[in-house]
Parts: C-alpha cells; structure tokens; sequence
C-alpha cells in the first residue's frame, strides 16, 4: 500500500511539475480561408476565423479542434478552460452561421479549419498526426460529418481518416434541424439523409467516442440517436465505436464531458505510442 502511494504521489508531482513547465500561448483571429476567398466573400473574412491555445516550448504535441454549438445559427469560437494546461493545443472555431448562409456553409467551413490544423500546426510545434476533432451540439454536428462523411475534407486535400479521434459531445445524429428547416421539414419530422452523419456510418472511420446527457433531460431524442449511431457503427464493423450517457445532465452536459475528452485523447495518444 506504501508503494502505491508513493508512486502515486510521484506521478502528481511530476505531472504536476511537467504541467507548470509548459508555457501556453493564445494567437486569436486567424483567417483559415486563403487570401483570395477572405477578399472574395466579406462574410468570409469577418467569421472565419479561429483561436489557437498551445504550449509554446513544447513539440510534437496533440490537438483539439473545437467547435462550439449554437443550432448553426449562433455561439462563437471558445477555448473551453477544462482543456487548458493539459499538454496539448486547443483551436476554437467560429464558423458562418444561417440564415445568413445555408446550414451546409458551416460544414465547408468547419472541414476549411480541420484543414488548417493540419497543413499549420506543425508551425506551433504540434504533431499533425495528432489531432483530435470535438464540439458540442452543432459543433459536435459538425465534428461527426467532417469526420464520417470523407468528402468535405477531401475537398480541401485531407483524408478524414488521418483524423486521431472523434469526440462529439450531445450531436444530431439525424440531419440537422436547422438544415430540415430550411428545407420545410418539421423539427420533429426525423430525416437521414446525406447531411446527417448517421447516413455516413463506416468500418473504417477514426475512433469515435459519442457522449450525451441523460436521455429524459436531453433534446428530442438526442441520446437515442446516439445510440443508434453507436449500434450502426458496430454493426458495419467499426470497433472503435463508445457511447457516454451522462446521467442527471442535460443538453449543456459539457463540463462533466470534458474529463471523458481529456481522457480519450490520452488513450488513443498511448495506444499510438505501443504501436510505435
């Protein structure tokens, strides 16, 4: 019993040193569309743009793009403070939002700033091979299209499988409702469609951890849909499918999620590490 909390106490002092080691910085505003598209399409240029929260004297560290939610119509970039000081960067996202573009803009533009993770990160000192997709609501929408429907990124020269992990917290499962609305169909009118990532379901898609609240507290059906992408997954041989229901939480079931994150990225960043 000593020795296990010897050992314990030395891995939080040196987690702890290793944590007080690191200086983070925080570069905001950066356009992730090129030059001529931020000239070409003013909205563009005023909301395409991300935050970047990284340890500045570390290298080959991991990533999370964020993406905050909002229906597709509202919210704003974030770097959530439950991420912070864990060892790896955060980019928070702000994206075009409808009505002021239609809904699938904001899935151009989320797969626009993967991109940018991936042809940039290396500048910061992270590993491009390391990087994590998450969000919650819309966001978490947008993480689970970008990441099961290939050709969003393949637009912007990305296999959606070099993604590390999938992470979406409280997605819609079905098409979202903002699409179906704009489309005259009724919120409550189910649709899978090619603009709901349940239609995308594959064997070989990036580990994908699907967390949700409670499903009495939860927004129509939320948690079921999950579900079902859960059991859909599994069934055409995906094997690195999880699915998380956070009891006694509703839809804003964000701050119990983050731990389950930290701890996802940290396991598939072992299990990366065994393989080598």
């Amino acid at each position: 019993m000593k020795k296990l909390l010897s050992l314990l106490a030395f891995v939080f002092i040196s987690f702890t040193a290793f944590s007080q080691k690191l200086d983070y910085e925080t570069k905001t505003n950066i356009q992730y569309y090129n030059a001529t598209a931020n000239k070409a399409d003013s909205y563009i240029n005023e909301r395409c743009v991300l935050d970047i929260y990284y340890p500045k004297n570390s290298k080959g560290f991991a990533t999370i793009v964020w993406f905050h939610g909002g229906g597709l119509t509202g919210g704003s970039k974030e770097i959530p403070e439950a991420l912070k000081n864990k060892g790896f960067a955060i980019i928070g996202v702000n994206y075009r939002l409808s009505p002021k573009v239609r809904a699938e803009k904001c899935i151009e533009d989320a797969a626009a700033a993967v991109s940018w993770a991936f042809n940039n990160i290396s500048n910061y000192g992270g590993d491009a091979s390391q990087i994590f997709v998450s969000g919650h609501s819309a966001g978490a929408y947008l993480t689970a299209m970008i990441g099961l429907d290939k050709k969003w990124l393949q637009k912007e020269g990305i296999d959606a499988n070099k993604i590390a992990g999938l992470v979406p917290f409280s997605s819609q499962c079905i098409t979202h409702f903002e699409i179906r609305r704009q489309n005259g169909i009724p919120e409550k009118q189910p649709t899978i469609d090619e603009y709901a990532p349940l239609y995308h379901v594959r064997a070989d898609a990036p580990p994908l951890l699907l967390i949700t609240g409670d499903r009495e507290l939860e927004m129509l059906g939320r948690y079921e849909e999950n579900a079902y992408m859960a059991r859909m997954m599994k069934l055409v041989g995906h094997t690195q499918t999880k699915l998380y229901e956070l009891d006694g939480y509703g839809h804003g079931m964000t701050e119990p999620g983050f731990p389950l994150l930290v701890n996802e990225v940290n396991r598939i960043l072992k299990e990366k590490q065994t393989k080598k």
